[in-house]
């Protein structure tokens, strides 16, 4: 192994690459092994399992895209952070297929706490909507209200499903308006108590 100069690291960079070529589905210890002329237990030395090779691909991918939020975001509130953050992940999204896929995979609930990315994604959505007024649980809500609608469009455009002539970024534009007037007038929760 040490002649071919595998680290997880550049397994897990090698699997994203192929992951947006092929589709997060196809990515396999084989296939990683075969890329690097190897031997499929080679791998096992620097990844546990195929789960594990998701998990880092996932990690990774997080961390580009809020990388490139964070860039959009910065200096900016309100409707104009909530654009700058919905057009950054768009374009991740849509330029990243197989890694994209990967951020969408089920998180072991003991990573948020050992990943900076992913604390760093929590601490820029969650800061973006505080900009809005809101609290917990109301963050919370707003968070996969966010997530949901973002995903399934980028999921929906990603599939070649929206048919009709209307242009698919000026549909974005709106989708987005509507976020904002919605996070403007956010139903929140009464506190406990009142």
């Amino acid at each position: 192994m040490a002649r071919a100069g595998l680290t997880a690291e550049r397994l897990t960079a090698a699997a994203a690459e192929l992951a947006d070529e092929v589709g997060l589905e196809k990515v396999s210890l084989s296939a990683l092994a075969r890329h690097f002329g190897v031997r499929d237990a080679s791998l096992y030395s620097h990844v546990k399992s195929l789960k594990d090779l998701r998990a880092r691909i996932a990690l990774l991918a997080g961390g580009e895209m809020i990388d490139r939020i964070a860039l959009a975001v910065a200096g900016r509130a309100g409707k104009d952070a909530l654009a700058a953050f919905a057009d950054a992940y768009r374009a991740y999204a849509l330029e990243h297929p197989g890694r994209y896929a990967a951020t969408q995979l089920p998180v072991d609930p003991a990573l948020p706490a050992d990943s900076p990315a992913l604390r760093r994604t929590a601490d820029i959505t969650y800061g973006m909507l505080r900009g809005y007024g809101l609290e917990e649980p109301d963050l919370t809500d707003a968070v996969r209200l966010l997530r949901s609608t973002f995903h399934g469009y980028c999921a929906l455009e990603s599939a070649g499903a929206f048919g009709a002539p209307r242009d698919v970024r000026r549909s974005w534009d709106r989708a987005v308006e509507a976020l904002h007037v919605a996070l403007v007038h956010w139903p929140c929760e009464p506190k406990s108590g009142a």
